[in-house]
Order: structure tokens, then sequence, then C-alpha cells
């Protein structure tokens, strides 16, 4: 009873005061420290006794620099917020780097990449001496800095120098990519003397402005431009294709090529031939078609009302008439034999085999 009066008796004296400001107010017990940030202000440094050794101690929460005063009148204008800065597209073409060895990363196919390789050191002054489009390379003749063009010509030495330079366009780790190296040689100008490509860059400036002037060539879209199936077919074509049979029996096809372009080789006349590729393993060297069906081409697929109305197949009806083989390709010495099986353990009937390697054959070159 008497604490209730206690309190009650605190209640009428507080009620009774004239406003509640030592309460409430700016200078109250309870008031709002929301804004006691902007006046605080930076301590001496903690002091160390002598001979005790610590690492030095950086200030958790440094007060910053720039804050609003609430003591002067004028009105603080929050700062506009910075522009976002404009991200230009990443390139198609990239240069790499390991150790001593550059090259240029292409999303191109060989075949485009080759093209457009070749056509930009003919542009310039170069003039192609060999060309192996069936491995990825071309050489140019010895030639002096005053041949070529202006850009690339005080990179090539002082004109008491000849350069020759070897290209390679070798598939890339991805599918329809592409890498590009270049080597340079050098030898005394007039000298008749054949010096070899060392198997390490003996001129890295050399090597690393043409690569510059090739990357910069092809990102800006000076070449790398459309490459007609035939130019394609031209690249990685082997150059001998024979119908055979394996020890067997079986029908088989032998490209004279190595594994890498006979791949390429061998999908693009699958496509070519409207045979639908199903699944693929490179790593395998397989091809998993389905002759029941055409080509998948991503540019014509149906329409809304199309696919609305029923009229692509669902995968139950193409399951139920699905023809799937496997075309693989095995590595065997200098060429490629090119193979048709029903699964992995049994080959496919030598009729199917012999007419799907013979529309394969059809359309490599």
């Amino acid at each position: 009873m008497k604490r209730l009066a206690g309190f009650s008796t605190l209640a009428l004296i507080v009620s009774s005061t004239s406003g509640c400001g030592w309460l409430w107010g700016d200078d109250g017990y309870f008031r709002d420290r929301g804004s006691d940030y902007l006046a605080a202000h930076e301590t001496a440094p903690m002091e160390i006794p002598a001979g005790v050794q610590m690492r030095p101690l950086e200030p958790l929460l440094p007060v910053p620099q720039q804050v609003a005063s609430p003591r002067n009148g004028d009105k603080y204008e929050v700062p506009r917020p910075q522009k976002l800065q404009v991200v230009e597209q990443a390139s198609d073409f990239s240069l790499q780097r390991s150790g001593e060895r550059r090259w240029l990363v292409a999303l191109r196919s060989p075949a485009q990449a080759w093209t457009a390789v070749r056509q930009y050191f003919a542009d310039n002054g170069f003039a192609i001496a060999e060309e192996r489009p069936q491995t990825g390379e071309f050489v140019t003749e010895w030639q002096r800095p005053g041949d070529l063009d202006g850009s690339l010509a005080r990179h090539l030495g002082n004109g008491s120098t000849e350069t020759r330079v070897r290209v390679r366009v070798e598939p890339g780790v991805q599918r329809n990519t592409s890498e590009i190296s270049i080597l340079s040689a050098q030898r005394p100008a007039g000298s008749s003397a054949d010096v070899p490509f060392a198997e390490r860059p003996e001129h890295p400036n050399v090597d690393a402005a043409l690569l510059d002037g090739l990357l910069t060539s092809l990102a800006s879209g000076q070449q790398g431009g459309p490459v007609s199936l035939l130019a394609e077919r031209q690249y990685d074509a082997p150059d001998r294709v024979a119908m055979t049979q394996d020890g067997s029996g079986n029908p088989i096809l032998e490209l004279d090529t190595d594994l890498n372009r006979a791949w390429s080789s061998v999908g693009r006349a699958l496509q070519a031939g409207d045979v639908r590729v199903d699944d693929l393993n490179r790593s395998l060297g397989v091809y998993y078609i389905n002759l029941a069906e055409g080509a998948v081409n991503p540019d014509e697929r149906p329409g809304f009302f199309a696919r609305l109305f029923g009229s692509e197949p669902d995968e139950k009806e193409i399951e139920a008439r699905a023809q799937r083989y496997q075309v693989r390709l095995t590595d065997v010495g200098n060429s490629v034999q090119v193979s048709v099986e029903k699964n992995l353990d049994t080959v496919a009937p030598a009729d199917v085999a012999q007419r799907i390697l013979r529309l394969i054959q059809d359309n490599l070159g």
C-alpha cells in the first residue's frame, strides 16, 4: 500500500511540473541520440606501455572527414550518385598468356578464324609461301619491313633484317572456338639461309606486335565476317576420303586428316546431310544420331500456334519412330576411321552403315 502511494505521489509531482523538457527534450534524460555521430571526434591513440610489442592498431570506426555540421545554417545537400560505368560488350577475341607463350582465343570455328587471320596478313603485305588448311597452318615469305604495312613495319627491325611468320589456327578447348598462335623467324637482309622456326619464341616483341595488331583488327570487325560453306569445307576437308572395310568386313570411312579436323568436318557433314544429332561426346569421338528426324535448326523452330495446336511432335512420338545409331571416330596412325554402331556392343547393319557413311562422304567436300 505504501509503495502504491509512493508511485502516485511521484506521478503527481511529474504531472504538476511545468513541461517535461528535463525528461524528453534536447537536454532531457531520454533525449534523441540519433545525431550524436555528427559531433563525434577522434580521441588520442592508445598508448602502449614501454617494452610491450604488438602489431599496429587501426581505428575500427574512423570518423569521416566530410560530415554535415548541425551548427552551420546552410542546408546540407546529399550528393547525386555517380553514373554507372557503361560496360562494353565483351569481344569474341581475347589475348591469353602463359609464361612466354601468347595466343589469341576466338569464339569462332577454326574455319572462320582461318579465313579471317589469313586475310589480315594478306591485307598487310605478307605473301603466303605455304598453307596447309588441313593442319591449320600457313607460313609467309621472307620479307623486309618496307614490304609491309607501315603500322607493322616499325616492329620488324630497321630494314637490316628479313622476317617470316608461321601462323597456326587450332581448335580450342570448347566447341566452335579457336586458338591462334604466331611465331616469327628473322635473318640478315639479303641472306639466303633457311632459318628454321624455333621451338620457343626468339623474337617475342615481333610476335606480340603481330598478335596485338591481329587482335585489334578482329575485335574491330574488320575481319571475321561470314564464311561460305565452301570455305569451311576447304579448311578442314580431308586430303583423301576412302570407303573401305575393317578386319571384320564392316564398312568404314577412312579420312586422311587429324582427329580434331575430322571431328569438325564429320559434324558439319551430318548437318549438311540433314541428320539429327541428339547428343555427342568429343572425348569418346561419338555422334549420337537419329535417322528418323531431320537435323536440328534453331532458326526454324515452330511458331506459337504450331506448338499450341500440336503440329510439333511430342517426345513419345519421336521416341516411337526413333532410329538411333552412333557414328564413331577413331584415331588410327595418321588417319581417322569413321564407323557406325547400333550401340556400344553392336555394329550397325552393313546397309545402314554404308548409307550413313556414304552420306558423310558426299558432304565432306
